[in-house]
């Protein structure tokens, strides 16, 4: 099935775009919406029109949402060659850890803080964090930032080299762990069947994890837009991105189910209504 793409960049211009400074490290964040917050990580290569189309739903659902700019040229449509030097510079970058025995990217500490600015210039019960792809599991182990209550880990790409892995330390998935366990939180994560950047042995190892407070659930390849751009056709080359590349926008479709499921957990963790999407609420 195939559904139309934007196939220009997206110049963000109904976002606000700050610099926010966490432990002296400066970032672009482009942020748009009233509500409770939510923290969007991007997926590779950045923030595409995808992206940005998420987090306006997003925003749109009754949600404050903080969009860091964290690699690639922000709004920029994913072409192969640019998005494969996206990646490759990531790879070697100190910010992250895109390979077995890594541990935990550095940069969710970053994110950690950026959690911390959200809840206090929003307020409410707490913060929620979506991860996609390069950055899915950032949103679960922002979990050790006591604001974020809703995390979202849609299709983990990470370790990249460890399709059973965790981009994660041993000691911080204990404490992850003990994190869940102790306030009740759930996990609500996303992939496709046949996804080889996240695997059915990867939503193992976050079941070991975490026990039942894992919801990963499992889409099908054939309900998957077959008209990516083309760094998600040439290089991914595979169903993945759930709520963005991959999404056909059509009403009942299993991908915006998945997106509407999305907005209702996060409503339902954050205290917000959510608006009549025809959502299924979180299990």
């Amino acid at each position: 099935m195939t559904t139309t793409h934007l196939r220009h960049d997206d110049p963000l211009d109904d976002f606000s775009h700050r610099v926010i400074d966490i432990d002296t490290v400066g970032k672009t964040v482009h942020v748009t919406g009233s509500g409770p917050a939510v923290v969007l990580l991007p997926e590779m290569p950045g923030i595409s029109p995808d992206v940005a189309r998420l987090a306006r739903w997003l925003r749109d659902a009754g949600f404050r949402v903080y969009l860091p700019s964290l690699f690639g040229v922000d709004g920029a449509y994913p072409t192969a060659d640019a998005g494969q030097a996206v990646v490759r510079r990531a790879c070697v970058s100190a910010e992250f850890r895109a390979f077995a025995g890594g541990g935990t990217s550095p940069v969710v500490a970053w994110l950690r803080g950026l959690a911390r600015v959200a809840h206090a210039e929003c307020g409410g019960p707490g913060v929620g964090a979506v991860g996609l792809c390069f950055t899915g599991n950032f949103a679960l182990t922002m979990t050790l930032e006591p604001a974020v209550i809703a995390p979202v880990v849609n299709h983990p790409s990470l370790p990249l080299d460890d399709p059973a892995g965790l981009e994660i330390a041993a000691d911080d998935a204990a404490r992850v762990a003990e994190r869940i366990r102790r306030d009740g939180l759930k996990v609500l994560a996303y992939r496709f069947e046949n996804d080889r950047w996240c695997t059915g042995r990867r939503f193992a190892a976050y079941r070991t994890l975490l026990g039942d407070a894992f919801d990963g659930r499992v889409l099908a390849d054939e309900v998957a837009n077959t008209n990516p751009p083309p760094f998600f056709r040439d290089i991914v080359g595979c169903a993945h991105s759930v709520t963005t590349a991959h999404l056909v926008d059509e009403q009942g479709h299993p991908t915006t189910r998945a997106r509407d499921e999305i907005i209702a957990f996060l409503a339902e963790r954050l205290g917000t209504t959510t608006p009549d999407t025809g959502a299924d609420g979180p299990n």
